[in-house]
């Protein structure tokens, strides 16, 4: 693994730690990227990596990321982000999971971590024996948030897509939109089923292609190969699986005027935001647009910390807000002629001191 400072992705991070517990087989990364607003907060990705670097980089801008992200809206947290090396067959022990509580706990607080890709919400729960630094707990009642992320995520998006269809496409309403939804795990796939009440028109892919189908089943949507969406006709191309697809490839295969999706890090790099404007392509930067997690676990964690419950109305008034942030910067990306991902960097950047 190469040194972290020499990294592209690396923007003055405030730590990066390197996590390794040989009795359990954890190896994991913690980035803290701006604790400017408040404790670095971001979720714990379990995934296997080929490559040492290939972590780091994930660590790196997932923690930059969620800077930007929680800046934009409006939480009292910084950035931060951990990502665990799994094994390839992605095997996980109570011992590396509490082995991992342990490396959180150290660091006092300066990172309150949930959850993220392979990790599961009974896996914060294992952590939380370790550290009061968690959040995404299960909580009991209707009216009350919590738990897992995916489901606040998913409407915020929502939300967003329904804002860019009525700035770039001038309708008040999705009944009818094409939207070609890339993954259908729990983000995605909450992002369909929100769409397909409304009448939006679907077009699925998953790389659990049986996933996808199923689902496309139930829905009365299409499904298609994994390697086919990106390619599909459509209003809306909604990224909701892995990252840094919008590469020049990625970009020039889109046959869509908007681009609104959960995934995180969507472009490869900061130039491919204005390859897509150049095109005449509409997008949702994407720590914006899926921002609802992360408001949830937040509210969730503060109320906590206080010793009371989270009320859902009070995620649900915030996830109602992104729409408005994502017409703010549109608004300033028409004027100026800088594209909406620049646009929202800078505003990001400005609330987070840089």
């Amino acid at each position: 693994m190469t040194a972290f400072w020499t990294e592209a992705d690396f923007d003055d991070h405030e730590l990066v730690q390197l996590v390794r517990d040989r009795a359990s087989g954890l190896t994991a990364i913690i980035a803290l990227h701006s604790t400017h607003l408040g404790p670095g907060a971001g979720g714990t990705r379990f995934w296997h990596y080929p490559e040492g670097n290939d972590a780091l980089r994930d660590a790196l801008r997932l923690s930059r990321g969620m800077s930007y992200k929680n800046a934009m809206a409006g939480l009292p947290m910084g950035g931060g982000k951990a990502v665990i090396l799994a094994p390839q067959d992605k095997a996980k022990s109570p011992e590396l999971l509490a082995a991992f509580g342990d490396a959180v706990n150290a660091l006092n607080g300066r990172y309150v971590t949930a959850e993220d890709v392979g990790i599961s919400e009974a896996d914060m729960v294992a952590v939380a024996r370790r550290t009061p630094y968690v959040s995404g707990l299960p909580v009991k009642g209707a009216d009350a948030a919590g738990g897992d992320p995916g489901p606040f995520t998913a409407m915020g998006i929502f939300h967003g897509i329904k804002a860019a269809v009525r700035h770039k496409l001038g309708k008040d309403s999705v009944k009818g939109i094409h939207v070609a939804i890339q993954g259908t795990g729990s983000v995605g796939g909450g992002v369909a089923k929100l769409l397909a009440q409304d009448g939006a028109k679907l077009t699925l892919s998953d790389i659990h292609q049986d996933r996808a189908r199923e689902l496309a089943a139930r829905l009365g949507a299409e499904s298609v190969a994994p390697d086919a969406i990106m390619g599909i006709n459509c209003d809306v191309f909604s990224p909701n699986a892995l990252g840094a697809i919008l590469d020049d490839e990625g970009i020039a295969r889109l046959e869509a005027p908007i681009v609104a999706g959960g995934a995180n890090n969507q472009l490869a790099r900061a130039g491919h935001g204005q390859k897509l404007a150049d095109r005449g392509i509409l997008y949702a930067p994407d720590y914006v647009i899926n921002a609802g997690g992360i408001i949830s676990v937040t509210l969730e964690y503060l109320a906590r910390q206080k010793g009371e419950p989270c009320e859902i109305n009070e995620v649900r008034k915030r996830l109602a807000q992104i729409p408005g942030r994502l017409e703010e910067i549109w608004q300033q990306a028409d004027a100026t002629g800088v594209s909406p991902d620049a646009v929202a960097d800078r505003m990001a950047q400005t609330l987070i001191g840089r």
